[in-house]
């Protein structure tokens, strides 16, 4: 997958993100050292009324606003990005050590896409049980969720057309695309990602509510739906109606 032309292969890291000004500062600093390397931000605001943006600003080489939908943010920040691989992360993630590395080397010179092992950042040790489930489930069906850090070489992104533009489930829809090409990279080191919504929704609900609705959307449910049940105080537009491709 390596671009020839390319002598210093630059990642762009696309972080989709709405009202999280709580924890904007934090997690783009820890992120500078990929500014300081060649590699660029790039933050896809989906209307956050709550001040991220202007938090974020400083901290990003590029801050696109747009629609409310992580698949519409994250196909408008790639648009805006300049790398030759785009490393999808959630803001509420962080990577590991040499984490950069790995994305090159899996999107480049491996089969061009790929997402690292979980671990969440809750102490509870149902959460390990989780984790193992989780990373598990991925490496048996080859799907890359978010909380993965998905990552893309951006020729191969294209060629898939991006992520569906649906309202939930987006990162699967995509590695389906991917999968019928390759099958993903599995870097070293896990990513550390956010225990927020078990803590407070809790544990066994939350499992068992992820569950259904992968179960759901495998047997052909309308994404849209789903993502009323996953977001139910939110409201989406007609234009997100409809079965993912």
């Amino acid at each position: 997958m390596r671009n020839p032309a390319s002598e210093s292969p630059r990642i762009s890291v696309v972080i989709p993100c709405l009202d999280e000004a709580a924890i904007t500062f934090e997690r783009l600093s820890d992120l500078q050292h990929l500014r300081e390397t060649g590699h660029e931000l790039v933050l896809a605001d989906g209307g956050s009324l709550d001040g991220t943006p202007e938090i974020a600003r400083p901290l990003v080489d590029r801050l696109q606003t747009g629609p409310r939908g992580r698949a519409v943010q994250m196909n408008l920040g790639a648009k805006a990005a300049h790398g030759d691989v785009l490393w999808f992360l959630h803001l509420d993630t962080q990577p590991p050590p040499q984490a950069a590395a790995e994305v090159l080397r899996g999107a480049l010179d491996g089969p061009g896409w790929g997402g690292f092992d979980v671990r969440l950042d809750g102490s509870d040790p149902m959460y390990r049980v989780i984790e193992v489930m989780m990373n598990r489930r991925s490496r048996l069906t080859g799907m890359v969720t978010g909380d993965q850090g998905m990552f893309v070489y951006r020729n191969l992104f294209e060629q898939v057309g991006g992520f569906p533009e649906i309202p939930l489930m987006e990162d699967l829809a995509i590695s389906r695309r991917l999968k019928r090409i390759a099958r993903p990279a599995r870097p070293a080191g896990r990513m550390l990602a956010s225990s927020r919504r078990w803590e407070r929704d809790g544990i066994w609900r939350t499992v068992l509510l992820m569950w259904l609705l992968r179960g759901a959307y495998s047997l052909g449910a309308d994404p849209g739906r789903l993502a009323r049940i996953y977001y139910p105080a939110r409201s989406y537009s007609r234009r997100f109606a409809g079965k993912a491709p």
